[in-house]
């Protein structure tokens, strides 16, 4: 068996920087972080050139859609780092951190109901850079999905955010048809007639816009665009479903502004070492809800961020 000379101050060092140790070896996988798992072909092709010339020759791909290049040699690190930098790239996401945004391709996925790619990108800036030496209680996954099909799983993140499109939905243009159109294309069962008109369950509709444009009598002719937030999801050992947020945004801006406040709140009212699901039981669904939806914590931002606070995280991967 090889002897290993890493120090484990060392290992911790680099692990910082985003190079998770290869189990029993000197070596170390780069994790390259691809802002929202879209990489252009350029990059593709200087993490291929990477892996050959200072990896082990293979290129993995986590759950959280970065990249990583197993085999890179501790004294290489740095010759890595310059390496993939000339193509715009960069290594990270690790820690008790805003980890990186993970996203659909709601972009241009038929059922995409906003632009994903985009939206991650500007969560990434935003909150992944942006808050990059901000410490947390624990890591802090954030999740993109394009529409209610939740093919990243937002519901299970700590914050996620699921595309809408709330049908605007009007009586008067109902006739009432005996195979109704609407209640045929809805695939939970939302629209129903009831008494000769058709009616939505609100309960139950979740604002997928299937329905939009489907009815002959133009009783549906459009719908708002908006955005579905979950909060407190998590993923592993322990498992939470997120719960959505009472309201439905349909300002993107507003949006934004209460996935930064839901960090502010997890750094200023989180107990070291949980996760925000565990911290949204502790204070209250309806506690947390009402300070996401006023500005109070915004208004303390710079107080919260000053703090001494989570000096060791929780994170341990």
């Amino acid at each position: 068996m090889a002897t290993l000379t890493i120090s484990a101050a060392d290992e911790k060092k680099v692990k910082a920087r985003g190079f998770l140790s290869n189990k029993g070896t000197d070596n170390f996988s780069a994790r390259i972080i691809t802002v929202n798992g879209k990489v252009t072909a350029e990059q593709q092709r200087v993490i291929a050139e990477a892996a050959e010339k200072y990896g082990n020759g293979t290129v993995t791909y986590t759950t959280r859609l970065t990249v990583e290049v197993p085999g890179v040699p501790y004294d290489k690190i740095d010759e890595f780092c310059e390496f993939i930098g000339k193509a715009g790239l960069v290594t990270g996401g690790t820690g008790s951190k805003v980890r990186p945004v993970v996203s659909c391709k709601g972009t241009t996925c038929q059922y995409g109901l906003l632009d994903s790619f985009g939206l991650s990108e500007e969560i990434h800036h935003r909150f992944y850079e942006g808050y990059r030496q901000v410490q947390l209680p624990h890591k802090f996954k954030i999740a993109v999905g394009g529409c209610p099909n939740n093919c990243v799983k937002p519901d299970l993140n700590d914050l996620g955010i699921i595309g809408q499109r709330i049908p605007n939905y009007d009586e008067d243009e109902c006739n009432g048809c005996k195979k109704c159109a609407v209640e045929k294309v809805c695939p939970v069962h939302a629209a129903k007639l009831v008494d000769g008109v058709m009616e939505i369950d609100k309960d139950v509709c979740n604002n997928c816009g299937r329905c939009i444009g489907r009815c002959p009598f133009d009783c549906i002719e459009d719908g708002t665009y908006g955005y579905k937030i979950y909060i407190g999801g998590r993923w592993g050992k322990s498992v939470a479903q997120g719960r959505a947020l009472s309201k439905v945004f349909t300002d993107k801006e507003e949006a934004l502004s209460v996935i930064e406040k839901a960090i502010l709140l997890y750094r200023e009212q989180g107990h070291t070492g949980e996760r925000f699901a565990t911290t949204i039981e502790r204070l209250g669904f309806e506690n947390v809800e009402a300070q996401l939806l006023s500005d109070d914590i915004l208004a303390r931002k710079q107080e919260i961020l000053d703090a001494q606070l989570h000096l060791t995280g929780g994170a341990t991967c």
